[in-house]
């Protein structure tokens, strides 16, 4: 494969929302991750989004004032989590996290996510 063909196969993420009426998960998202002490990495909480025909997505909370300041689709590769990384944190989840097509991190990925975030 060339570069520009990979580079036209590619899909840019979305980066960044503001939380509003079009994902009404949000409050129940923040409220069960607030209760996963280990999703909480730096200032923000992390948590797997795989929905049904997409890829999983690595996701980041900052929260402010009880409520949800900022989300943000994560390039999870910028920190080193590999496909496989995202593959098994779905495949080992204890089934925590109640809402549909989210999961909680794996330990290993809080690891990772740790050992670049917390040194911040």
């Amino acid at each position: 494969m060339t570069p520009e063909s990979a580079k036209s196969d590619r899909k840019p993420l979305p980066r960044y929302a503001m939380p509003d009426g079009s994902e009404p998960e949000y409050g129940a998202i923040l409220e069960q991750i607030q209760n996963y002490r280990k999703s909480m990495i730096g200032s923000s909480f992390f948590y797997i989004q795989a929905r049904p025909a997409e890829e999983p997505c690595l996701c980041r909370i900052i929260p402010g004032g009880g409520r949800i300041f900022f989300h943000e689709i994560v390039d999870h590769q910028k920190y080193g989590i590999s496909e496989e990384d995202m593959e098994d944190a779905l495949k080992y989840d204890t089934g925590t996290f109640t809402l549909p097509g989210h999961f909680h991190i794996s330990p290993h990925i809080e690891k990772k996510l740790r050992a670049l975030l917390d040194a911040e």
